[in-house]
């Protein structure tokens, strides 16, 4: 098993806390984006990251590989149970993809009003969840699941672009 990861995607990165907390035998390939290995793109045309294989199957999508290791690896069970709570866990990862990362990825990128502008934005969307992160020990819930390492990567890159999370609640 391999996961192909470069060193510095959000995606990549949620999909190797998958890998850590399952415990899986997978080898973690950093590539430099601008030149991906010719392994890779026989794989994987686009030669994005991450990208993760195992004997015949290629999956390039870190919210597929994530679920697929949860299912392939079980213990410990990083998804919820009952369909209901799976789906509910589902629709917040969404969320959190649509509703933060791009505004991560806009203070990241642009250094204008634009990105003051995206940092405004997320900093109030994050004080108005921070109920949310107070009422249990993980985000929405008392054991660690892929919504944890859907969020993870996200809350350790804002102190880069200026927000103390430890401050946001006050």
């Amino acid at each position: 098993m391999i996961l192909f990861s470069t060193a510095n995607c959000i995606m990549s990165h949620c999909a190797r806390l998958v890998v850590h907390e399952k415990g899986v035998p997978a080898d973690i390939e950093f590539f430099d984006p601008n030149e991906p290995p010719e392994d890779l793109l026989e794989m994987n045309p686009n030669g994005n990251s991450p990208t993760f294989v195992e004997r015949d199957l290629v999956l390039y999508d870190a919210r597929i590989i994530m679920e697929y290791l949860d299912e392939r690896f079980p213990h410990p069970a990083l998804h919820q149970m009952d369909p209901v709570s799976r789906a509910n866990a589902r629709m917040l990862i969404k969320r959190i993809d649509q509703d933060w990362y791009p505004l991560l990825e806009e203070v990241q990128i642009h250094g204008d009003k634009k990105a003051a502008k995206a940092k405004k934005q997320l900093k109030e969307s994050l004080m108005a969840a921070a109920p949310v992160f107070e009422a249990n020990p993980y985000f929405m819930s008392e054991e660690y699941s892929l919504i944890d390492c859907a969020m993870a990567p996200f809350l350790w890159r804002l102190p880069s672009i200026g927000i103390d999370i430890a401050s946001l609640g006050r």
